[in-house]
């Protein structure tokens, strides 16, 4: 089931209020960095701060875990069909984070200077950067989403991907 704009506004919104960390990755990060919706999105990425996961937990309690890849992931799920894929960050004092990659101690690097705002149906929403984007879209064979994300940014920045 595609997830509207809307229902992403309504839960960054929901952690906002709880004065919650997070920020959009993936294909509505996307978008957000393009300030319009390119396509239909099955998902959210949503990084958050590994130390607030109870408290997203919280605040996200109509949702429940529909899988467990800690520490580089979880998803949650909603009964209307709303999917999260919540990523764990851990944050240094200079900004900038890392994420597990896997269960060997790989890690993927968040710079501070990633962290930006973009929009989504005119709303201001926290997401990571274009070079961020292109970081974690290489060296993997794309799916035809990945594909078209990459089309859009090459067109709207003119730079180059990997694909």
């Amino acid at each position: 089931m595609p997830m509207p704009a809307a229902t992403v506004l309504e839960i960054l919104d929901r952690l906002r209020t709880q004065d919650l960390d997070v920020c959009l990755a993936g294909g509505w990060g996307i978008d957000a960095l393009l300030g319009r919706q390119t396509r239909e999105h099955r998902d959210l990425d949503l990084l958050h701060r590994a130390g607030q996961e109870t408290q997203v937990l919280q605040a996200l309690h109509d949702f429940r875990e529909t899988e467990n890849a800690r520490p580089v992931r979880f998803v949650l799920t909603r009964e209307d069909g709303a999917e999260l894929d919540l990523h764990p960050l851990h944050f240094a004092p200079d900004g900038s984070a890392t994420q597990a990659a896997d269960d060997h101690g790989g890690t993927f690097a968040y710079p501070a200077a990633c962290f930006v705002t973009g929009t989504i149906a005119g709303t201001p929403v926290p997401c990571i950067s274009v070079a961020q984007q292109l970081y974690f879209h290489r060296g993997y064979e794309p799916r035809p989403h990945d594909i078209a994300d990459m089309r859009e940014l090459r067109a709207q920045y003119r730079i180059n991907t990997e694909f």
